[in-house]
């Protein structure tokens, strides 16, 4: 990888970035790859670069469901800016890409001598923090049409692409539903013409009209990071 490409990095002065980047090194990320255990203690911190990595958490044995996502936008094991170096959710590789991996102890004297990339984290741990309401609240107020739109959105943002591998099965874990509920949201959302779907591709057919039918959580989580972050 030629550039910095991630968000966070970008927005640090030369010198700073210059710093952070002798200590990076260019990774794969491969779809389905766990890069942390819930509880586990953070050995790397991560930032995307065309890749995306979906934040899961489970309770009392039910089914995964994701809380949060992390692309170019943001990084993976902000945590430790607050000294904390156990993971709260199982990070798993959604959109396979590329990414700059740090080793924990690196980063963390990186952070201490850069005021720039500690406003930057600290930043982006409020817009996570965000999310992760939002997220708790969609879950219980929204119906599954307005938030299947939403995560399409989502990843449509991350992925920097208009088609992108999905299972039904996959979509029924992210949004903590029933599979046949999620078939039948995608299904009214292809026949309005939003999305096409086929063998495990969504393709987004028109961005505006499932802008328009996703609940209101996704232009909150745009606001907060525009407003946050720039």
């Amino acid at each position: 990888m030629a550039s910095a490409e991630n968000r966070l990095i970008e927005l640090l002065p030369q010198g700073e970035r210059r710093r952070l980047m002798t200590v990076a090194d260019p990774v794969t990320l491969v779809m389905g790859e766990v890069l942390c255990q819930r509880g586990a203690p953070t050995r790397h911190v991560y930032f995307p670069v065309d890749g995306f990595i979906s934040l899961v958490t489970a309770v009392d044995g039910h089914p995964s469901l994701e809380v949060g996502m992390v692309g170019r936008e943001g990084m993976l094991g902000a945590p430790l800016a607050l000294g904390i170096g156990a993971s709260p959710w199982r990070s798993v590789v959604q959109g396979p890409g590329s990414a700059w991996r740090i080793g924990a102890a690196p980063f963390r004297r990186v952070l201490a001598a850069s005021p720039a990339l500690q406003r930057a984290v600290h930043r982006y741990l409020f817009v996570l923090l965000a999310q992760l309401a939002t997220s708790s609240a969609c879950v219980r107020f929204h119906e599954i049409g307005p938030r299947l739109a939403r995560w399409l959105l989502m990843t449509q943002d991350r992925a920097h692409a208009d088609r992108f591998a999905v299972t039904h099965e996959f979509l029924a874990c992210m949004l903590g539903v029933r599979r046949v509920g999620v078939t039948l949201a995608a299904g009214a959302l292809r026949r309005r013409g939003l999305i096409a779907y086929h063998r495990g591709r969504v393709g987004v057919i028109d961005r505006a009209g499932l802008e328009a039918a996703a609940c209101g959580c996704y232009a909150a989580d745009r606001e907060g990071y525009r407003d946050r972050l720039g």
